[in-house]
């Protein structure tokens, strides 16, 4: 009986973990769009994905290589989150919200979905 338990919610967290992948998918693909950044597609390429992030922010491709650098990722996430901001004319402090989890589910959308 427990086996069947865990089978469950195994598939339930990949399945909620696909949502969420889809979703901030579309929202980076789109934010590409709306900022002139050509192949928006790399959004759903996992790692990839953040090297469009860099060439949205207007930040050269190697800074990549900072997201695997413990620490270091936090605050050029940051940097690079307030800069798209600011290339979708929003105001850079929800750059800074990324850090807050289920927030930083909400942000990617107000990005992507508003004028």
């Amino acid at each position: 009986m427990e086996y069947g338990g865990q089978q469950s919610y195994f598939a339930a967290y990949w399945i909620w973990w696909l949502i969420i992948y889809v979703y901030t998918s579309i929202c980076l693909m789109l934010i590409a769009h709306k900022t002139g950044t050509p192949n928006s597609w790399l959004a759903w390429i996992p790692i990839v994905n953040i090297y469009l992030m860099c060439k949205i922010a207007g930040k050269p491709g190697w800074w990549l290589i900072l997201f695997f650098i413990p620490l270091i990722n936090i605050v050029i996430g940051i940097i690079v989150w307030i800069k798209i901001c600011e290339a979708r004319k929003k105001p850079g402090w929800l750059g800074i919200l990324m850090i807050i989890p289920f927030i930083n589910l909400i942000i990617p959308g107000i990005l992507a979905f508003s004028d």
